[in-house]
């Protein structure tokens, strides 16, 4: 009994055995040039790479087919790939990314049905397109249907073999038109696709900076997909157009802010690269200190002042009336010009608010300090007449130092007419009457005259009366009107 069980195991195990010889047996001999097989590497030789097929013959390709860019091996044991059945036989499976070979008609025409890739080989430019040996066969490929990409230079293709994918099969074979493009279309919407399923708002990638723009930056994330950082988001200083930061070919770290698809479809993402960056004013307490004078940028002007660029991304105001001590200045632009280096003093910070106040004549220095030591009183000095006004004339002694020689100083000149005849622009020497730091006020005097204190200042400073009323002693002309009455009524 024990024998005749052991027997019926045995005789079920050379059945099972024969049957799985049987079935992988017929899977093997299934196979025929052109099918799509999925299979797992198995193993990797210095020429070739061997897939389990499923059949019971392994198959094999060229090590070659699976190198990438750089030339490194982009498979490995246990990977899945998916090729195409070049040859079978009971002895060996031949496979391929796409196929190849010396092939017929047929084989063109179940490529072009069945929509697999075939191998082809650029070999001339023609007239709107290329010349493309295909399976031994002459093919045609548009120019449009090479690249994904505008084609800027034909030749650059040819000698190169691709993959294409037949899109029309006429003639029995004698009309044969590829597309490489649509082949490249598939791979970056499948990629495209499995990025999205992975990125999303917040994600922070590596992008490559493939065309500037007015606006901003185009940055490339995977082939084929396509972020704007804007020109506000490259930095956090203060930019004007995107070349001042980053050139093609650039690889920036940015952060997704948003992935939309528009009405027509097209994927719209929007990123920053500032914001992967540290805030510059988390270190402006630490970078910037009042009262200190530093070089900086104009990067903007107003009507009430400047904006200047005291570090990298923090921006400062010079108000208008901190432009300068020597000059009256009407508008920011009479100044300074955005790009301008100045040099500043920082005289308030406000990390709440996040402002920094700036003078720009303050770090050149008030010109009246030490003026009395400069321009003491009784000193003869030499100067540059600005002006003549009615009360007299305005002397520069240095820049953003103005004295006034009244009219009646003027006149005490032992050769007053040769000051009426002076002109703006003319040197003149004159002696200091007195100095009024406080209210930055110097009266001057000719050489050699001694003067009192001069209020032609407060008369300068005055708005001028209309002369409608009469003043003074009025006795003389009450007494000619009634001298006039009398002569009148006389004759009368």
């Amino acid at each position: 009994m024990a024998g005749s069980d052991d027997s019926r195991q045995n005789g079920a195990e050379e059945s099972f055995e024969a049957m799985l010889d049987a079935y992988t047996g017929s899977m093997g001999e299934s196979l025929k040039v052109g099918d799509r097989v999925k299979g797992t590497v198995i193993s990797i030789t210095a020429d070739s790479v061997f897939v389990d097929t499923g059949t019971k013959v392994d198959g094999v390709a060229e090590r070659s087919e699976f190198l990438d860019d750089a030339g490194e091996l982009a498979v490995k044991d246990g990977d899945e790939v998916e090729l195409y059945v070049m040859a079978a036989n009971a002895q060996e499976i031949r496979l391929s990314k796409a196929l190849s070979g010396i092939g017929g008609a047929a084989i063109l025409e179940d490529a072009f049905r069945a929509n697999l890739p075939v191998e082809g080989r650029v070999v001339a430019t023609r007239k709107g397109g290329y010349d493309v040996e295909v399976l031994k066969r002459r093919a045609f490929c548009p120019v449009s249907q090479i690249d994904t990409r505008f084609v800027e230079d034909a030749e650059a293709y040819v000698g190169q073999t691709f993959q294409f994918q037949i899109i029309k099969f006429e003639q029995n074979g004698r009309n044969v038109v590829v597309s490489r493009r649509v082949l490249l279309e598939q791979e970056l919407e499948a990629k495209r696709a499995e990025f999205l399923a992975e990125i999303k708002e917040g994600s922070v990638v590596d992008a490559k900076i493939v065309r500037l723009a007015p606006f901003g930056a185009f940055a490339e994330i995977q082939p084929g997909i396509e972020g704007l950082i804007h020109v506000s988001e490259l930095s956090w200083a203060r930019i004007g157009s995107a070349d001042e930061v980053v050139s093609e070919g650039d690889v920036v770290r940015a952060k997704v802010l948003s992935i939309e698809t528009d009405k027509k479809g097209q994927l719209r993402i929007s990123m920053s690269a500032k914001q992967v960056m540290e805030n510059p004013w988390a270190r402006v307490a630490e970078d910037l200190k009042e009262g200190e004078v530093r070089e900086g940028k104009v990067v903007r002007l107003t009507n009430f002042g400047a904006f200047v660029e005291v570090l990298p991304g923090i921006d400062g105001l010079v108000h208008i009336s901190e432009m300068s001590y020597t000059k009256r200045v009407h508008k920011p632009g009479d100044m300074v010009a955005a790009g301008d280096k100045v040099m500043v003093k920082v005289k308030g910070i406000d990390l709440n608010a996040q402002r920094v106040s700036l003078s720009m004549k303050e770090a050149e220095g008030d010109p009246w300090a030490g003026i009395e030591e400069r321009f003491a009183a009784g000193a003869t000095v030499e100067g540059k007449v600005e002006s003549r006004t009615d009360f007299g004339l305005f002397v520069a002694l240095a820049p953003g130092i103005t004295g006034l020689m009244p009219k009646s100083n003027m006149a005490k000149a032992d050769k007053a007419a040769n000051l009426d005849n002076v002109k703006p622009g003319d040197t003149l020497q004159v002696t200091v009457a007195q100095v009024r730091t406080a209210e930055r006020k110097i009266t001057l005097a000719p050489v050699g005259v001694v003067t009192e204190e001069d209020n032609s200042w407060k008369e300068y400073r005055k708005p001028k009366a209309e002369k409608t009323t009469v003043s003074g002693d009025t006795s003389a002309f009450s007494n000619s009107l009634g001298a006039a009455l009398k002569n009148a009524l006389k004759n009368k």
